[in-house]
């Protein structure tokens, strides 16, 4: 049966509605019951990052190029979260999904691992947020939220109380950052004003460049400030190091930054 203009390889239904898997041209993609792609997978190299907005999560890099410990709110197909494993041995991750079958799939069909390193817990992301920001049991250095449904964002983590929850969960120096979608701008005004005020305007928008999508990056007061001459060379020993095109993120946070750019980095 085609789908979406690719071949639909697996579909089952939850409480929250349809999840379908879907091939085409050699990828693999999870969709909610809509032509929108939640996650996809390259089936020649499944270990690499095919989504352009997943490649644009990873402009954390250039802030923090050895995350050790990480919190994820939303799994998806784990094409995220297994690309941290193989790329970081010493990083350990916790993901809170709100879907258990979204879990079984991206076991089944997105290859993630089963790893020592990896925790995943069942729930909703705003809630863990809410009860372990006052019980801050551990901080995190990386948080990072792609929480979506079939009509788009999760309210759940768009609230100024979610982002002081985030903010109180990372370290001094620690690094958010947040899949947002660029298209419903009255939400997308409502979070990013939400992480400014939380995060005192230490935040940065990357748009993915012909997608909807725009990674938001918000900062503890303590993390490292660097000139954009240092980020200009890093971003090119990124790219050689990972084929991600880490130059393009630093043009485009130049460009889409302007009222905020020098809170975050040196002139």
């Amino acid at each position: 049966m085609y789908k979406y203009d690719g071949l639909l390889i697996h579909q089952t239904q939850d409480e929250e509605g349809i999840i379908e898997v879907i091939e085409k041209k050699g990828v693999r993609s999870l969709h909610f019951g809509s032509h929108s792609r939640q996650s996809s997978m390259l089936l020649a190299d499944p270990n690499q990052l095919h989504s352009l907005y997943a490649r644009a999560m990873m402009g954390l890099l250039l802030f923090n190029d050895k995350p050790e410990d990480i919190l994820m709110i939303g799994l998806g197909g784990g094409t995220i979260t297994k690309y941290l494993l193989h790329q970081f041995d010493e990083c350990k991750i916790k993901v809170v999904e709100y879907r258990s079958h979204v879990l079984k799939i991206a076991r089944s069909h997105f290859e993630l691992p089963l790893d020592p390193r990896l925790k995943v817990k069942i729930g909703c992301g705003g809630q863990y947020v809410s009860i372990q920001s006052r019980r801050v049991e551990e901080k995190h250095d990386l948080i990072m939220i792609d929480a979506f449904d079939h009509e788009g964002m999760a309210v759940e983590v768009s609230s100024e109380n979610f982002f002081d929850g985030c903010r109180t969960l990372l370290k001094d120096d620690g690094l958010l950052a947040i899949n947002l979608w660029g298209t419903n701008k009255d939400l997308f005004q409502h979070v990013s004003w939400n992480m400014g005020r939380v995060f005192e305007w230490k935040i940065l928008f990357l748009p993915v460049r012909k997608r909807g999508n725009i990674i938001g990056f918000a900062f503890r007061e303590n993390t490292p400030k660097y000139s954009m001459k240092e980020l200009r060379q890093k971003a090119k020993q990124l790219e050689q190091q990972y084929h991600i095109e880490f130059p393009i993120f630093i043009k485009d946070f130049k460009r889409n930054n302007t009222s905020v750019l020098d809170k975050v980095i040196k002139k």
